[in-house]
C-alpha cells in the first residue's frame, strides 16, 4: 500500500526531481537479492507498485500486462480522462519521451473517466486512434486503479523504477524538460547496474490494419452560403477540405496531411489537428489546435501563413495585458468566430478563457475568463470558464459551448456579463446528463459546438450524448433535434431515428445544418424543415486520397440498408449458408481490409456454430456451416465488404448491408444449402486520374 507523501515538484520546476518524502524508518529496507541503490533516481523498496487488477479492459496490447513482467522497465502511469484539455496537452510530451528512450520505457495510460460516455471502452478505442496513442491503455471506469494509487486529479503521473518501486507522483501538466531529467537519471542509474530491459513489449495497436477513410475525425465544419463553399477541418488528417456547398464536389485541399507547422502553398503547408474556422472575405482563419496557433488561409492565392502563436504551448494563464499576436504562445485554440468589426474571438480551451485577436493591430488579449476553471457567471474579467470549445456570435452576444461544465453560456457585450442558457446553473463540473428543458433543469454532456443562423434557434452539438439539440433564444428551452443518443451510432433518418457518434462541429446554411460527425469520420446534413438527416457523399473522392495510402469511401453504412430475401425451403442435415457476392466489373475484394460476415438466427431450426457466426471475408464466395432440423427460422446477417478497383487499387469502397432470410427446414427441401446472394452496384463516380 502506498504511503502518504509530499510532492516536491510543481509543473514548471523543471530542475527539481519528482520524489516522495518518506519516513526515516523505511529508508534502509531493501528486498533480499537486490543491492541497495544510493541514488535519487531509484524508487523506495517499501513502495512497490501494486499489481494491476483483474477484470479491466486493456487496449493496444494482446493481453493484460503485469508489474512483475515489467521489471527492467521504467514505467510511467498516466491517469487521464479523454475530454480533459490538460490530459490532451500531455500526450505529445509522453510521445517525445517514448521516442527518446525506446523500449526500456513503458507508458501505460490509466483512463479513469470523468463523464459517463468516457467510461465506455469502445469510445476510448476511438480516442486512442484519434490521438495516436501507441502504448497500453487501461479502462479504469470503476476507479479501481485510481484508488489503489490514491489519485485525486487529472492528469496525475506515477514513475516506477525497473525494480517495480514507485519513485514519484505528480499531478498536473509537466514540461518535457522536467520529465526528461528524471527519466534520463533513472536510465543512467539502472543501466549502470545492468537492470534495464530493452526487449519491446508486445503491442496490438487499435485500428492498426484499418485502411484510411476520406476523412479522419473531422472536428469542425464551416458553411459559406454566399460563396457556396463548405469548409471541413479534417482534423486527424491535418488538413482543410473545401467542397461545393450543394454538390459536395471537392474543390480544394489545404495542407499536405503531414503533421507539422509550415507555412506556404496549399500543397506545402502543414497543420497539426486543425479545429475551428472563421471566414472574412477571401481569408479563412484556422484554429491550429496542436500547433497552438492561428493560421490565415488566403483562398485567392492559395497560401497559408501564421498570424498568431509561436508553435509553443502557453503554460499557466494569460496576464490579461494585450500581447503581440506573433510573439505570444497560445494554448489549444479550439474554435474561432468573428464578433463586431475586425475582432476575432478565440476559444482558448487550454487556459479556460476566450481571447480576442484584433486584426487591425495584430494584438491579442483576454476577452472573457479569469483563467480559473469553473462555472462562475459574473463580469467578463472575473468569470470562470471550463474548456470553451465552440463559438457562435449573433446580435452582440457570444454563445459558447463550455465543454467541461457541460453548459452553453452567453456573453452579452452590452452588459459585460455571462449567463448560462443550457445546462446546470451550479458551479459543479460533474453535473451533467441528457435532459431537455430550461436552464437549471436541462443537462448536457461535454458539448463541443454551438451554431445558428441570422435568426432563430441556437443549435448545439451535445457531443457525449451523440445528439444535436436546439435552444429557443427567447425562453432558453433546449430540445433534442436529432440523434438517438445511447452511446452513438451511424444511421441516417428523421430526428431521433438518426444516429451520430460524438459530433464536434456545427454550421448552418439556409435551412441546412451541417454536422462534423467526428467519430463516424463523416459530415452529416440536417434539413431543418423536415429534420431528415443524411450523410454527405463526395462525388470525386479521389481528390481526398493521401498519396501512398489505401483510402476507403464511406459507402452505404449510414443508410442502414436491409435486404429481405425470398423464403427458402431446405432439407434437414448438415448444411451451409452459401454467400455469393457479385462485385462490379473491374473490382476485387480488398485483402487488407476487415471485410466481415456475421450471422444469427431467431429460432431453433438453424444451428450456427458459435465460432462460425462471425468470420473474415477474403473471397466473393464463402460458406458458413450449419446444422438444420425441421422447423422454421429466420437468419439475420451482416455483410461488410471492402472492395477496390482492380487496377488502381488504392481507392476502395464499403458495402454494408443487413440481410434477412426466412428459412423452412422440411422434407420438401432439395438441398441443405441456404443461398445468400448480394449484388453490389458500381460506385457512381469517375475514378480516373488517381495517384499511382
Amino acid at each position: 500500500m502506498l504511503r502518504k507523501f509530499v510532492l516536491l515538484l510543481t509543473p514548471l520546476a523543471a530542475l527539481v526531481l519528482l520524489t516522495f518524502t518518506l519516513s526515516a524508518q523505511a529508508q534502509d529496507e531493501t528486498p533480499e537479492g537486490e543491492p541497495p541503490l544510493d541514488s535519487q533516481y531509484a524508487g523506495r523498496p517499501d513502495l512497490p507498485a501494486p499489481e494491476f487488477p483483474e477484470g479491466v479492459d486493456w487496449i493496444n496490447v494482446p493481453a493484460p500486462l503485469t508489474m512483475q513482467a515489467l521489471r527492467g522497465k521504467v514505467v510511467i502511469l498516466d491517469f487521464w480522462t479523454y475530454g480533459c484539455i490538460n490530459c490532451i496537452h500531455m500526450i505529445p510530451t509522453l510521445q517525445r519521451l517514448e521516442e527518446k528512450y525506446g523500449d526500456a520505457l513503458v507508458v501505460i495510460s490509466i483512463h479513469s473517466a470523468k463523464f459517463e460516455n468516457e467510461g465506455e471502452t469502445q469510445n476510448i478505442r476511438q480516442i486512442v486512434q484519434r490521438y495516436g496513442l501507441e502504448h497500453p491503455v487501461i479502462n479504469d471506469s470503476d476507479f479501481v486503479v485510481w484508488q489503489m494509487y490514491g489519485v485525486n486529479a487529472w492528469p496525475t503521473f506515477f514513475i516506477i523504477d525497473p525494480r517495480g518501486n514507485v519513485l514519484a507522483k505528480q499531478p498536473g501538466e509537466i514540461p518535457f524538460d522536467a520529465f526528461d531529467r528524471v527519466i534520463g537519471g533513472m536510465f543512467q542509474t539502472f543501466d549502470a547496474v545492468g537492470e534495464l530491459d530493452f526487449t519491446p513489449i508486445e503491442l496490438a495497436l487499435e485500428g492498426e490494419n484499418q485502411p484510411a477513410g476520406l476523412l479522419s475525425y473531422p472536428g469542425k465544419v464551416l458553411a459559406d452560403d454566399a460563396g457556396n463553399r463548405l469548409f471541413i477541418a479534417d482534423s486527424s488528417h491535418n488538413r482543410i477540405v473545401v467542397a461545393d456547398l450543394n454538390t459536395y464536389e471537392v474543390l480544394d485541399v489545404i495542407g499536405t496531411s503531414e503533421e507539422g507547422f509550415t507555412d506556404g502553398t496549399f500543397e506545402a503547408a502543414t497543420f497539426d489537428t486543425p479545429q475551428g474556422m472563421a471566414l472574412r472575405g477571401d481569408t479563412l482563419y484556422v484554429a491550429d489546435m496542436e500547433n497552438h496557433a492561428i493560421r490565415a488561409v488566403n483562398l485567392a492565392d492559395r497560401t497559408v501563413t501564421t498570424i498568431a502563436g509561436t508553435g509553443e504551448q502557453l503554460f499557466g494563464r494569460s496576464t490579461g495585458e494585450p500581447m503581440p499576436a506573433l510573439g505570444s504562445p497560445l494554448s489549444s485554440p479550439w474554435d474561432l468566430v468573428f464578433g463586431d468589426g475586425d475582432v476575432l474571438y478565440i476559444a482558448m480551451a487550454g487556459t479556460h478563457q476566450i481571447w480576442q485577436l484584433n486584426l487591425d493591430t495584430q494584438m491579442l488579449e483576454v476577452a472573457i475568463g479569469s483563467g480559473a476553471e469553473g462555472l462562475v457567471n459574473s463580469r467578463f474579467a472575473t468569470s470562470e470558464l471550463a474548456q470553451p470549445s465552440g463559438l457562435f456570435f449573433r446580435d452582440g452576444i457570444l454563445y459558447f459551448a463550455d465543454s467541461e461544465s457541460s453548459t452553453i453560456r452567453a456573453a452579452d457585450n452590452l452588459t459585460n456579463m455571462l449567463e448560462t442558457v443550457a445546462g446546470t446553473l451550479e458551479n459543479n463540473l460533474f453535473d451533467f446528463g441528457d435532459v431537455d428543458g430550461a436552464p437549471g433543469v436541462s443537462r448536457l454532456q461535454h458539448p463541443l459546438a454551438v451554431s445558428g443562423g441570422a435568426e432563430g434557434a441556437i443549435y448545439v452539438a451535445d457531443t457525449y450524448n451523440s445528439r444535436i439539440k436546439a435552444i429557443d433564444p427567447q425562453t432558453n428551452e433546449i430540445t433534442t433535434l436529432a440523434g438517438a443518443g445511447e452511446g452513438g451510432g451511424f444511421a441516417d433518418g428523421v430526428g431521433e431515428e438518426a444516429e451520430f457518434y460524438e459530433p464536434g462541429g456545427l454550421a448552418t446554411a439556409g435551412n441546412r445544418l451541417f454536422v462534423a460527425d467526428t467519430n463516424n469520420h463523416a459530415i452529416r446534413v440536417i434539413d431543418l424543415e423536415t429534420q431528415a438527416v443524411n450523410t454527405v457523399v463526395f462525388p470525386n473522392p479521389e481528390r481526398l486520397q493521401i498519396a501512398g495510402q489505401t483510402t476507403v469511401v464511406g459507402g452505404n453504412r449510414a443508410a442502414a440498408e436491409t435486404v429481405t430475401l425470398e423464403a427458402q425451403t431446405v432439407a434437414a442435415g448438415e448444411g451451409a449458408i452459401v454467400v455469393r457476392i457479385a462485385l462490379p466489373e473491374g473490382y476485387k475484394i480488398n485483402p487488407d481490409a476487415p471485410s466481415r460476415s456475421e450471422w444469427n438466427n431467431s429460432g431453433e431450426a438453424v444451428d450456427i456454430p458459435e465460432d462460425a457466426r462471425a468470420q473474415a471475408v477474403e473471397a466473393v464466395e464463402f460458406s458458413v456451416p450449419v446444422t438444420l432440423t425441421e422447423g422454421e427460422d429466420e437468419l439475420s446477417g451482416y455483410l461488410t465488404t471492402y472492395y477496390c478497383e482492380a487496377e488502381q487499387e488504392t481507392l476502395c469502397f464499403i458495402d454494408d448491408v443487413r440481410i434477412e432470410v426466412p428459412v423452412t427446414v422440411s422434407a420438401d427441401g432439395s438441398t441443405s444449402d441456404i443461398l445468400v446472394e448480394r449484388t453490389i452496384t458500381p460506385p457512381q463516380i469517375d475514378i480516373g486520374g488517381l495517384p499511382s
